[in-house]
């Protein structure tokens, strides 16, 4: 089966808006918990906190950053899980304990000097509303609260923690003309190298 054809069976869903928003995305914004994570969190005895992240969430940051697109995340929990997570990910900026998120979102777009229809953002929950209604792709997971939802420009197919976050930059690249070639190159050295 041709590549093209595997990438556009696997966006049949997405509606053709989605596509021209997506396209013109510059930096890619998320949540942590309930998007990159289920939204549970796991203590032991000692008060260590454990995170499950999916690592398929992960690999897509690597192809985002080398086709020129930024990647950062805003949480509104401390979590040290979680600031090591981002730093592994090598996210261009993370922020934590965030309260008020529609606040830091100013600032990085003033900072980067970037517009806000240029960032695509997920979220689930009503911290993440301040952002949702402002950026040009709004996304959150299937099992976002219901009242989330209707302020979002796609519900991906897939809940918090259990590759939302792929989905949304699986879709970008595709969207910015990425994904294919990307593909294709790593089938191609595949085949090369057997």
């Amino acid at each position: 089966m041709e590549t093209e054809k595997i990438v556009s069976a696997y966006f049949a869903n997405v509606a053709a808006g989605i596509f021209e928003r997506a396209a013109k995305v510059r930096l890619l914004i998320t949540d942590i918990d309930g998007v990159m994570t289920d939204g549970g969190i796991i203590y032991d005895n000692d008060e260590l906190e454990y995170k499950k992240y999916q690592v398929k969430d992960g690999l897509i940051v690597h192809h985002l950053r080398r086709s020129k697109l930024m990647v950062g995340a805003i949480t509104g929990r401390e979590s040290r899980v979680v600031q090591n997570r981002c730093e592994e990910l090598k996210f261009d900026f993370h922020y934590h304990g965030v309260k008020n998120k529609g606040k830091k979102l100013q600032e990085v777009l003033e900072t980067l000097e970037i517009e806000a229809d240029e960032v695509a953002y997920i979220g689930d929950d009503l911290i993440d509303l301040p952002i949702l209604t402002r950026v040009g792709l709004a996304v959150c997971p299937a099992d976002a609260l219901a009242y989330i939802k209707p302020y979002c420009h796609y519900v991906s197919r897939f809940s918090g923690g259990n590759g939302v976050f792929r989905e949304v930059g699986d879709l970008i690249l595709h969207a910015q003309g990425f994904l294919v070639p990307i593909i294709k190159k790593l089938t191609q050295k595949e085949n090369e190298q057997n």
